[in-house]
């Protein structure tokens, strides 16, 4: 069956308004067939209404479907008379149809609301001698100006402080109309756990009062915690679990046993291996696309090279290219095994059953890249794939990869992957890959496998070259990018990597050789590009530090908005000009609205025994981006440092560092790692679309933790960085207009670098930048609700302003990863 659902919420509402039964879910069909419902009202047709809603975690979670529309709904039947005694509610896809929801006359009674006022108490929480109260309510007589109270046991009104804010949730999913969007309350009170309390609704002198258990509340919301928690822990019950208990105790003891299981299973993250069956191809599905002419089919050529390969990884390497579901294809396999006898009678056996198996037997062995180089001169296709002697292509790879070439031709295509165990029962370690990242990729190889590029581009840049053995596809790959335009990323696990004693993926620090090989093909690639480096390793495997030249010596102004906390700024300017090796800089305070009288005196007389450093009056009020653009407008650099004043520089090649990468022609901004005084990750890179908006990743980490596929250490492009500390080219920043003025305090960070990729430069997230970051000094959090609603109106802005942006998802963030959980973890 090819529909999936999934029903949230379903409720029965009748007063002398409104009758209606309403159920919310989401339902998709895998074929990319359109879903229509049916209801059956007292098992006769019935009308209804249906609002749908995209829903961001059911498409990543199903990415590899052919999703069409908004899989969200929220489906209401309406009751004029008739009493309800059975509501039937069917997903239809024009083929076959499936009840997703069946309630009886019980049911029905038991989520039966009768009151004109609609509610919801989201959470409660202690706060030292005080309880919060969040949720929702609005009311069927139309009134938008509900009042709160709080009475205790005994009737005496408690005072209470009410936060109301915005709910367009509940807008978007029909709940409220979009006149009572503002329905959502945060009531703060004096009380404790060991009482129960009176919470009034009112509306036009009705109200509406609901008895609230404080501990039984706490109790129910601490065992949904726990229930939540034992579910999770079911799948440790598992035989495979058990032995990564058993191997954990191995080699810790069983101390710490007990927080190592809680972390695991209080994790949002579901396992990987788990992830990994519910997303691969059915047989279903499969045998759909072996049925798939498509209109481009090009002959797609694998290359092996085989060195005394064992018997059973060698028949698993092929019977996976015979298996695939798109068939235009041919293995050519280069045989240096020097004499295997049983491997050359297996691949005879193998190329005289299936024509599209060719194969050659070389005289003598030529290392990697010489027998790599053999197997591509059997090729006669348009495209290669480099394929390992021992891992194994997941069925649908090749059909997927031309599928995605039917409305565009890509010069490069590369694929996710994953480790297998030696005898292929468990997948393990997935590398979700962004799409393509120029600093990343002189990072480190993140493409690997599955790489397919054109013959053509192939044969030109030579193959492989012998003096690269270790990294031959490093190098290769490089070659070929340069020769490239267009580089497809398919966001799926299309390639097992195979775990065994002799491979790198099981021993990387046997392959020293390899990773000195790596350093000098980014070495031979910058030289080839004409670009000033050097290449250093970062003490991790395979990892690597492009330094590059800062030549000229430009001016870099650093502009450093600031309103009193003058200890702040004096700790950030005192960092600068004692601890940059980067000298040729000007400091611009922006003085913004300060009260003290010793930040006046400050100012004199930092100005008085620092030449560096100018001081600026801004006269308006406080709007972050235009004071920012005020700051510019004085500054003399070539090179503009957008710098809080409560950050404080650690590495002393900081504004090196970044001058380098911000100097290339390509770059359009330089971000930071900044780290809370706790050294603790406060930005290592923004990605687009959390909270429908944009989020940090990596925060929270150590500062010497890897971060998801060590992202957190090296250098690396993202969509975005915070301009806390961001630098950028002067002709650039006057090219889109500077900091859009309509963002106040949030997004015009996020929107200015969005800019900059509009007219195709980079941002580039600098790890060997640090700084610290002490958070938010300047302005204080979004903790009232004049901040709150600024904060939403703007977030609203950016949404209407980059609406194809969010909606097309952020290229350097995987689309497997849920936007509604925390960053780099699967739903």
């Amino acid at each position: 069956m090819s529909i999936k659902y999934y029903i949230d919420t379903k409720v029965y509402r009748t007063n002398a308004r409104e009758r209606y039964v309403r159920v919310g879910g989401w339902a998709l069909d895998t074929d990319g067939l359109e879903i229509t419902f049916k209801v059956l009202l007292n098992d006769r047709e019935a009308d209804y209404s249906v609002n749908r809603v995209a829903r961001a975690d059911v498409y990543r979670k199903y990415s590899r479907y052919s999703i069409r529309g908004k899989v969200g709904f929220y489906l209401t039947v309406p009751l004029e008379t008739e009493e309800p005694e059975s509501v039937s509610i069917f997903a239809c896809n024009g083929k076959t149809e499936i009840c997703m929801v069946y309630l009886k006359k019980k049911e029905l009674n038991k989520i039966r609301d009768c009151s004109m006022i609609a509610y919801h108490i989201d959470k409660i929480e202690k706060k030292k001698s005080k309880l919060v109260m969040e949720g929702w309510a609005s009311s069927s007589n139309g009134n938008h100006s509900l009042g709160y109270g709080i009475l205790s046991e005994n009737g005496e009104q408690i005072r209470l402080n009410v936060t109301k804010s915005a709910r367009p949730d509940l807008v978007e999913i029909g709940l409220v109309s979009e006149n009572d969007k503002n329905c959502g309350f945060r009531l703060e009170f004096e009380g404790d756990e060991a009482h129960k309390y009176l919470f009034e609704i009112s509306d036009q002198g009705k109200k509406k009062k609901i008895l609230i258990d404080v501990k039984n509340v706490l109790k129910k919301q601490e065992l949904k915690a726990k229930v939540g928690f034992v579910h999770a822990s079911m799948r440790y019950m598992r035989p495979r679990y058990a032995k990564k208990l058993a191997v954990y105790v191995q080699r810790n003891g069983v101390k710490h046993l007990k927080e190592y299981i809680v972390r695991k299973v209080n994790s949002t993250e579901i396992p990987y291996q788990e992830w990994y069956e519910e997303h691969r191809a059915s047989e279903q599905e499969l045998t759909k696309q072996r049925n798939t002419v498509f209109p481009y089919c090009p002959l797609i050529s694998i290359i092996v090279p085989v060195y005394r390969t064992p018997l059973p990884y060698l028949r698993e390497m092929i019977d996976s290219v015979i298996a695939q579901t798109y068939g235009k294809w041919e293995l050519c396999i280069a045989d240096g095994s020097e004499g295997d006898t049983a491997v050359e009678a297996e691949l005879a056996k193998y190329a005289a059953s299936d024509k599209r198996i060719k194969f050659t037997v070389l005289e003598k062995n030529l290392g990697i890249a010489g027998n790599t180089n053999c197997a591509m001169k059997l090729a006669t296709g348009e495209y290669i794939g480099l394929f390992d002697h021992d891992d194994i292509l997941a069925p649908d790879a090749l059909y997927e990869l031309v599928s995605s070439m039917q409305q565009e031709t890509y010069d490069i295509l590369y694929t996710d992957e994953d480790k297998i165990s030696a005898d292929t029962k468990e997948h393990m370690d997935p590398n979700f890959k962004p799409d393509f990242s120029m600093d990343l990729f002189r990072s480190h190889n993140y493409i690997t496998h599955f790489f397919v590029v054109k013959k053509e581009i192939a044969d030109k840049v030579g193959g492989f070259r012998s003096e690269y053995d270790g990294s031959q596809d490093y190098d290769f790959m490089f070659r070929c990018i340069e020769n490239s335009d267009k580089i497809r990323h398919i966001p799926m696990i299309l390639y097992h990597w195979r775990i065994h004693m002799n491979s790198v993926a099981g021993d990387p620090a046997s392959k020293m050789y390899a990773y000195e090989a790596g350093k000098r093909a980014i070495e031979d690639h910058l030289k080839r590009m004409n670009v000033d480096a050097e290449v250093e390793h970062v003490g991790l495997w395979g990892m690597y530090h492009v330094k590059y030249a800062v030549s000229s010596n430009p001016l870099v102004s650093v502009i450093i908005p600031n309103k009193d906390h003058i200890r702040d700024l004096d700790k950030c300017i005192l960092s600068l000009l004692t601890k940059s090796v980067y000298q040729n800089f000007e400091i611009i305070i922006v003085e913004n609205n300060s009260e003290k009288k010793e930040t006046f005196a400050y100012y004199e007389h930092i100005q008085k025994i620092c030449s560096k450093v100018r001081v600026i009056t801004w006269n308006d009020t406080f709007n972050y981006a235009a004071i920012n653009n005020y700051g510019v407008k004085y500054a003399k650099g070539e090179y503009l440092l957008f710098l809080n004043n409560d950050t404080e520089m650690i590495s002393e090649d900081a504004i090196k560092e970044m001058l380098g990468h911000c100097m290339r022609k390509e770059v359009g901004a330089v971000g930071a790692k900044l780290l809370y005084a706790d050294d603790t990750v406060q930005h290592a890179g923004v990605v687009i679309g959390f909270g429908n908006y944009a989020g940090h990743v990596n925060t929270g980490i150590g500062r010497n933790d890897y971060g998801y596929m060590v992202r957190a250490r090296i250098n690396c492009n993202y969509s975005a960085v915070t301009a806390a500390c961001m630098m950028t080219k002067k002709s650039l920043f006057r090219e889109v207009g500077g900091f859009d003025e309509q963002f106040v305090v949030a997004c015009n960070d996020i929107d200015y670098c969005l800019k900059i990729r509009n007219i195709g430069k980079l941002i580039v997230f600098n790890a060997f930048s640090e700084w610290y970051h002490y958070e938010s000094k300047s302005r204080g959090y979004e903790d009232t609700d004049e901040k709150i609603k600024r904060f939403e109106g703007e977030i609203r802005k950016f949404q209407r302003k980059w609406q194809d942006v969010l909606e097309a998802g952020d290229p350097y963030y995987n689309k497997n990863f849920p936007l509604n959980q925390p960053p780099f973890t699967l739903g």
